[in-house]
């Protein structure tokens, strides 16, 4: 068999309109000899009829206590809907095809509602339906435990749900279709000459997503990667050839190849974040304090640990609870609030010289104050005022080329 896995997105299947173009990319994968299976996700985004937070809503607004479990249950229903309607549209322009639920697509998952991780596929029942000629349409974003209860797999679960289903399959390829052309360089609404990202590698995509990136869950990148799957990210829409994701040592893509000009892949950035300074804090109250923060659920990021003070960002929205940690503590803190992390990132740049001095040579230029840095093998991060943050994307975008992609 000569398996693709296709998923398309909330935004791809929102409409009849939208089904008549998928059902088009389809047919046009099948007639070129290609076993189908396609994995949908629910009809829309917020507001829509049946997109998922519009099911959600139907239970808050009678319960703002809802059972996690029904939950789980009316959640499911938006790729069911989907599902059966693509179905009927791709037999209405001939095409065989078969719904599957992700629990008939042999999806096993741990059994916790709201974020379920998948334990195990069954891909049985889908060789069976493809062995009969059909396209198999599955619903994304949902399973079923051992114990025969639906459970979702939280947001960006149909991605997971099309490369488990993937690996299952042993497909080489899954495309992940969507309303943008492919992963670009930086955010095309703060960055004009953001461009395409036509190859990039597993990891990198995980520290996009992680810095602050809107691209593909990083789960389903993880399972890519772990199955040697290339994920083809590309637009419904359109007719460009979108981005790979891949491992860069791969062989199996067509002219693939690094430009080993640009260090730099692409730079993410994430906003409403909050520097904070304790000072003069003793380390066993500091350890206390570190203990209270992870209790309260807070995620510290870009630490820098000092002997007379100590440093380190939150979201902006945790703020609240921070303070009334380090009141109860009676210790001196300040808090620098409105900032923007921004993040460049590259596979190449790890003990490669001079990389932090081109970005602050960028940043100096423009008159942007750096506030904190970080750095792991392949990021470097900067922390600076979220009314600079246009200036400073513009300004890293030019001085490492990548509009020259």
């Amino acid at each position: 068999m000569n398996i693709l896995v296709q998923k398309f997105g909330g935004t791809s299947v929102e409409s009849y309109e939208k089904m008549i173009k998928v059902s088009r990319i389809i047919k046009e994968y099948k007639d070129n000899g290609y076993d189908l299976v396609v994995v949908v996700s629910a009809m829309g985004r917020k507001g829509a009829p049946y997109a998922t937070d519009t099911l959600i809503q139907l239970c808050r607004q009678v319960n703002e206590d809802v059972s996690l479990r029904e939950l789980d249950l009316i959640m499911s229903c938006g790729e069911i809907i989907s599902g059966s309607i693509l179905v009927n549209v791709l037999k209405n322009i001939g095409i065989d095809s078969v719904l599957l639920t992700g629990a008939q697509a042999g999806i096993i998952t741990n059994g916790k509602y709201g974020d379920s991780t998948v334990i195990d596929v069954d891909v049985t029942r889908i060789y069976d339906e493809l062995s009969r000629g059909r396209v198999v349409v599955v619903t994304g974003f949902q399973g079923i435990t051992k114990d025969g209860e639906i459970t979702t797999l939280g947001r960006g679960g149909s991605d997971t749900s099309a490369v488990i289903i993937g690996k299952g399959l042993g497909a080489k390829f899954v495309e992940i279709y969507t309303d943008v052309d492919g992963i670009m360089t930086a955010d095309p609404k703060i960055e004009p000459n953001a461009k395409i990202i036509k190859n990039i590698d597993y990891d990198e995509v995980f520290q996009m997503a992680e810095k602050g990136a809107k691209v593909i869950h990083p789960r389903a990148v993880e399972i890519a990667k772990n199955g040697n799957i290339v994920l083809r990210i590309k637009n419904t829409l359109g007719s460009k050839e979108g981005t790979n994701i891949c491992s860069y040592n791969v062989t199996n893509i067509d002219s693939y190849k690094i430009n080993d000009k640009n260090l730099i892949t692409a730079i993410a950035h994430k906003n409403d974040i909050v520097q904070v300074m304790i000072k003069n804090c003793k380390d066993d109250m500091f350890t206390d304090i570190l203990n209270e923060i992870e209790k309260n659920d807070i995620s510290i990021d870009m630490i820098n640990f000092f002997v007379g003070e100590k440093v380190f960002t939150i979201d902006a929205n945790k703020l609240k609870v921070l303070k009334s940690i380090l009141e109860s503590y009676n210790v001196d803190y300040d808090v620098v609030a409105n900032c923007s992390k921004v993040t460049l990132i590259g596979s190449r740049i790890n003990g490669i010289p001079g990389v932090m001095a081109k970005i602050v040579k960028a940043l100096s230029k423009k008159g942007i104050k750096i506030l904190q840095t970080s750095d792991s093998h392949m990021t470097i991060s900067c922390l600076i005022n979220e009314k600079d943050l246009k200036d400073a994307v513009n300004a890293l975008h030019e001085e490492f080329g990548l509009f020259e992609k």
